[in-house]
């Protein structure tokens, strides 16, 4: 090793001092090596152990790596959804004295999964759609703060499960510009059209690989993120106006942030010169309003959609035991220890790397209608367990590390008979596919 490397990072972890730096990235022997599925990307990157854990290391010059390096700990620092910095390793030569490309280190999102890897096997084209809706949540938050991406598409981006969609995650930021004045429509309309284009490329991609069902129009999925960004920009931006005695009307916009995952730090209200007007115009907004109302009340730190369903469940549990009245607090502890936890401990190990426990729960409490739904009377939540982790959890692939074999390709089991539990004259849009 060199004695010019250079490691710069927050905290420096041991485990990095032992990785073969002097080797290029390309010719790391496999022990290093940790076979997943990853993005395309212009720059060469691998997944390797390090101490326990998974990273995504990075070729590439040593000024554009300290500059990511600072963007991503910027975006964590304004809460928005991106990979982990950890290192940039500079410095680096080969045995002979060479120079080697700087590398940057970031951690592996456990349960995370890069477009393709979801489109291993042929799924439909709502798949696509929900990706775009998600992709367009997570641009709203970054121009949100001022981020300019400048190469928005979905091999840049690292989705998650959550309660039936996707939430997504950034993972490049290399071409990212951060204004604290924030962004010009100009800007904005940029980046989306950048987003349409690379999304139509991508899926197009796809399609010629066989990877989607046929008629799917690729343009018309990429106009989605326009419509669906314009929606969520529109909800949070837009000025509205309304008579005095229809204060309700400021309510219920609030309510519609809160159900996009948003809260309203500030917001300015005007009465017009006649008194009778009031308009009104969110300032500062942030995602996460139920995530942060459930890590308050369980300590569990989830995805939104995640959160809402979990929420929703605490909420009926504190219904149904009445003798916990008014205390939130006291309700959410009792369903933590009484519904969660037990759920979760009663996965058995060997499938505990299926799914996030939030995710395993959010699906448990779909499962459960479903049957109740096919027996016509409400079904207990031990009985709903057993039928899922036997028929559905037992069936999926491994979500919080996919591992490959060397040629860094995945290979997904192919499922020939329905694992729904309910009829097929009960609900003919049931499809196995939406189990993967």
């Amino acid at each position: 090793m060199s004695d010019a490397l250079s490691i710069t990072a927050s905290s420096v972890d041991p485990g990095l001092l032992t990785l073969p730096w002097s080797t290029p990235l390309g010719e790391w022997p496999s022990n290093h090596i940790v076979f997943l599925p990853k993005g395309i990307s212009r720059h060469l990157v691998r997944f390797a152990n390090l101490s326990g854990r998974v990273v995504a290391i990075k070729e590439t010059t040593e000024a554009m790596a300290r500059r990511e390096y600072d963007m991503l700990g910027n975006l964590a620092r304004l809460d928005v959804p991106c990979v982990e910095r950890v290192a940039v390793i500079a410095g680096r030569t080969d045995a002979a004295g060479n120079a080697l490309p700087a590398a940057l280190v970031t951690a592996h999102l456990k349960f995370s999964l890069p477009y393709r890897a979801l489109f291993t096997q042929v799924l439909r084209p709502d798949t696509a759609t929900r990706l775009v809706d998600a992709l367009a949540l997570l641009l709203v938050r970054l121009h949100n703060v001022g981020f300019f991406w400048g190469d928005v598409s979905l091999s840049n981006t690292l989705f998650r499960r959550d309660a039936g969609a996707f939430a997504a995650y950034l993972v490049d930021a290399e071409t990212g510009e951060l204004h604290e004045s924030g962004l010009t429509p100009g800007q904005r309309a940029h980046d989306l059209d950048v987003a349409r284009t690379n999304i139509a490329g991508e899926i197009m991609d796809l399609e010629a690989g066989g990877r989607l069902e046929g008629g799917v129009d690729a343009i018309a999925i990429a106009d989605g993120i326009v419509s669906a960004y314009h929606s969520l920009w529109a909800a949070l931006t837009d000025e509205e106006t309304f008579r005095a005695d229809e204060a309700w009307r400021l309510t219920q916009r609030v309510q519609r942030l809160n159900d996009l995952g948003f809260d309203i730090g500030e917001m300015s209200i005007q009465t017009t010169a006649d008194g009778t007007k009031v308009s009104i115009q969110p300032k500062v907004v942030d995602a996460g309003h139920h995530q942060r109302r459930l890590l308050r009340l369980t300590g569990l730190d989830v995805e939104e959609n995640q959160a809402r369903r979990l929420l929703n469940d605490l909420d009926e549990f504190r219904v149904r035991v009445s003798r916990l009245g008014d205390d939130e607090e006291m309700a959410a502890h009792e369903w933590l220890t009484r519904v969660f936890e037990p759920v979760v401990k009663a996965i058995p190990w060997d499938l505990r790397a299926k799914l996030e426990p939030a995710e395993v729960f959010h699906q448990l409490l779909e499962h459960r209608w479903y049957l109740s739904q096919a027996k016509g009377k409400s079904v207990p939540l031990a009985e709903a367990l057993s039928s899922y982790i036997d028929n559905v959890l037992r069936h999926r692939r491994d979500e919080a590390t996919l591992m490959g074999p060397p040629t860094e390709t995945v290979s997904l089991p192919i499922i020939t008979s329905p694992t729904s539990v309910i009829d097929d004259d009960e609900d003919d849009d049931i499809d196995w596919r939406d189990l993967v």
